[in-house]
């Protein structure tokens, strides 16, 4: 059994679909107070091991526990109550004429649409203290559709924080965003990464400009395996991110933040 901080444990695990082994023989553990980031290029399998820490997806073989439970010995959809989630097949299921409140607060019942569900008072609070963490408050009565898609990343944000979760999984939140909204959303996910009440986050990424400052941990993937992982300090390097992406890299790191660019 994982140790009780232990909210991702991760032995052995390998993933196959047909003839592809998506991941392979994958050892990694999240404690409870750490942030990671998992990088690599696409088809590297980092949306896979997101949908196994988010209990949405039965490992091939090897153990796989998350929030100390087995996978497959588990109700998943109980499990998944415990777990915040921002991706973008989510993302593409909120209705468009929603309000933003309301998809928030939906996710009390974890459902993406407010039909005829009881919500208590103490719901609609935390929805609206939730909007207002991440700065859109102002937007509570708008309609989701209209919103910008950097304002779309924050509300889903929100939205994956409603529960209270235990674990905290952001699948590639700032894919498609321009430079202003992907340094607003960087700096709001700092503070959430500095936060010692927020839960244990992983965050998916293709880009190392995308890593907030206060994440603790990295772990690199390609074709299916791990390059490397342990302290983001020791991880992201010139070495190992060309190793990572296939090509001559140099890595700098000012002021907590990475670049990467091809020599």
């Amino acid at each position: 059994m994982p140790h009780a901080d232990t909210v991702v444990d991760l032995a052995a695990v390998t993933v196959t679909r047909g003839d592809t082994r998506l991941v392979a023989d994958i050892d990694w553990q999240v404690e409870l107070d750490e942030r990671w980031v998992v990088l690599g290029p696409n088809g590297a399998g980092k949306t896979t091991l997101l949908r196994l820490a988010g209990g949405r997806l039965h490992p091939s073989s090897g153990s796989a526990h998350v929030l100390g439970e087995k996978l497959g010995a588990v109700d998943l959809a109980e499990l998944r109550t415990r777990v915040g989630l921002t991706s973008a097949a989510l993302a593409d299921r909120i209705p468009v004429h929603e309000t933003v409140h309301n998809v928030v607060v939906t996710a009390a019942w974890d459902v993406v649409g407010r039909f005829r569900e009881d919500y208590e008072t103490m719901d609609d609070i935390r929805a609206r203290v939730l909007l207002e963490q991440l700065g859109v408050a102002h937007l509570a009565d708008r309609q989701y559709g209209t919103l910008s898609e950097g304002e779309r990343k924050r509300v889903q944000i929100a939205r994956a924080l409603m529960v209270d979760p235990e674990l905290l999984l952001l699948d590639e939140p700032a894919a498609g965003l321009d430079l202003g909204g992907r340094e607003d959303l960087v700096r709001r996910l700092a503070e959430l990464a500095f936060d010692p009440e927020a839960p244990a986050m992983v965050l998916v990424t293709h880009h190392v400009e995308e890593i907030p400052p206060g994440f603790t941990h990295a772990l690199l993937l390609r074709d299916g395996g791990v390059v490397a992982q342990g302290l983001i300090g020791d991880v992201i390097n010139s070495v190992t991110l060309s190793a990572t992406f296939g090509l001559p890299l140099t890595v700098e790191l000012r002021q907590g933040r990475y670049t990467a660019r091809a020599l």
